[in-house]
């Protein structure tokens, strides 16, 4: 099935326009559809894009891991190597080692999406079929939502910081709280949550402006801080930590700092498609990884070790966050700068990483009600009204639900590319991802493949064990690799071989990047 035009004068690229002049989506999801393809399957945001016309330039994709990488969760975890006894080389080597696997993963990833043109709910109907696709939409959605609402609140606190050094009576307002939050923090939590979701209402054209001026910001900002870390400790900086690692625990510590740093991306390496699809060319993928991922990553772990390593020479104390190093900063006007640099970062992390996966999920289970935009702001309110402090505050909600949902990730993608890459080797019917007609190459069985099912229950049930049980401690940093690896084993042992696979572009049904 190849698609054809819409029965009406209207293309599947064009845009709906409401009556406030230039949001889409204001008027319902009532717009043709091209013949061949069933609307519940299919809309303006869940269509593949045109080859002519896409727009995500290397840049774009430097741009977007300037952001992501130099996260203050991902400081945290590499200022925790520092503190568990890695010195300057081993912390290196460690993210270094995390950096060339993901610049592999995440280019196989992105090839994925540069070739379809589709987003990852859809994407995931290959190998899960049109129906089974819900379940790793689903999982994928579902973490990001919990991570976009607790990110939020990470970026109040320094909203609180902001406000008490322009305006210091404000500080009363943190000896008050509802639900469990101060009454400043929920003003600085409902500011950045309503500036996130009018962000998202935009698309991902705003997403990709947005992250193309947030990446030199935060560059600049953490320069700076290393700056004025290593001028206040007078140029001397602890290369190691007091009590330095050595011999096989240092090597193994090393190796699973690499592992562990590759399973901070587990998500995001699920659906990097939702970005790439909008990709110029492969070239473009493979130059911003190269840049933004291997490059970047170790230019991050050497402002990691200024930080930390200048911070204890300065005072003797080994910080766990960049946020320390802010709050210690006696100039109001840089104190200031460095809270604004911070919070443009955590929006362009949070956009990126858990507002555009959740969105693209909900418009794949509702695509006639609900669209890329619709679906950010239910995606914004659910992550609002789950009191993502709470969440955050309750080590066993943390622990087990995100780390049993994360345990399904490891797998997910293991599948999904043993089927596209190994099975099918990329040769993929893109019209038939939006049909539901038993006689499309992804109905399979009632439009579930249930032998994918198959290979994630087992998959994800290990995963589970290497990260809750105690004895296993020393294989939970690699339990993300040891799932994945076992997904795409049994799925590609078990895959039936007995199909046919026809390669046919989704040109005919596409829609321009920009709509």
């Amino acid at each position: 099935m190849s698609g054809s035009s819409p029965a009406s004068s209207s293309t599947p690229g064009d845009t709906i326009v409401g009556p406030s002049g230039g949001l889409p989506g204001l008027h319902g999801l009532a717009e043709p559809v091209p013949a061949g393809v069933d609307p519940r399957l299919y809309n303006q945001d869940l269509a593949p894009t045109k080859r002519e016309g896409r727009t995500w330039s290397a840049y774009n994709f430097f741009a977007l891991w300037a952001n992501d990488v130099h996260s203050l969760g991902n400081y945290a975890f590499a200022i925790g190597l520092f503190a568990l006894g890695l010195g300057t080389w081993q912390i290196l080597t460690a993210i270094g080692v995390g950096a060339a696997l993901l610049f592999l993963l995440l280019t196989l990833s992105g090839y994925m999406g540069v070739k379809t043109g589709v987003p990852f709910p859809v994407m995931s109907r290959i190998s899960f079929g049109v129906r089974g696709a819900q379940v790793p939409a689903l999982l994928r959605g579902g973490v990001a939502i919990v991570w976009f609402g607790i990110q939020t609140y990470l970026a109040a606190l320094v909203g609180n910081v902001l406000l008490i050094a322009v305006f210091p009576s404000l500080e009363s307002l943190t000896e008050s709280s509802t639900l469990g939050l101060s009454h400043l923090s929920w003003i600085c939590f409902s500011v950045l949550w309503v500036v996130q979701v009018l962000i998202a209402c935009y698309g991902m054209e705003m997403i990709r402006h947005y992250e193309a001026f947030a990446g030199p910001v935060i560059l600049i900002t953490f320069v700076a801080l290393a700056v004025y870390v290593f001028v206040q400790a007078g140029g001397s900086i602890a290369w190691s930590p007091p009590d330095v690692l050595t011999g096989s625990e240092m090597w193994l510590q090393i190796l699973g700092g690499g592992a562990l740093w590759v399973a901070i991306y587990a998500t995001f390496v699920l659906n990097f498609c939702d970005f790439t699809r909008g990709a110029k060319s492969k070239q473009a993928v493979v130059l911003g990884n190269l840049w933004g991922i291997p490059v970047n990553m170790l230019f991050f772990g050497l402002v990691v070790v200024i930080l930390t390593g200048g911070q204890l020479s300065i005072d003797g104390t080994v910080i766990t966050s960049p946020t320390d190093v802010v709050q210690a900063i006696d100039s109001t006007l840089f104190l200031v700068l460095a809270c604004l640099a911070l919070l443009t970062l955590t929006i362009a992390v949070n956009l990126m990483a858990n507002f555009v996966a959740p969105s693209f999920a909900l418009a794949a289970m509702m695509p006639r009600t609900l669209n890329f935009r619709r679906a950010a702001i239910v995606s914004g309110v659910i992550g609002f009204v789950i009191l993502p402090w709470n969440l955050y505050n309750s080590p066993a909600v943390i622990l087990y639900f995100l780390g049993g949902l994360g345990a399904f990730l490891g797998p997910l993608f293991g599948i999904v590319m043993a089927d596209y890459w190994l099975l099918r080797r990329q040769r993929i019917n893109v019209p038939d991802l939006y049909t539901f007609e038993t006689s499309g190459e992804y109905w399979y069985r009632n439009g579930v493949n249930t032998r994918a099912i198959l290979a994630l229950i087992p998959s994800a049930a290990i995963a589970m064990v290497f990260a809750f049980v105690e004895g296993l401690g020393t294989f939970a940093a690699f339990s993300w690799f040891i799932a994945a690896g076992l997904g795409a084993v049994i799925y590609y042992v078990i895959a039936d071989r007995t199909r046919t696979f026809a390669d046919v572009d989704g040109e005919s049904i596409a829609v321009p990047v920009r709509h």
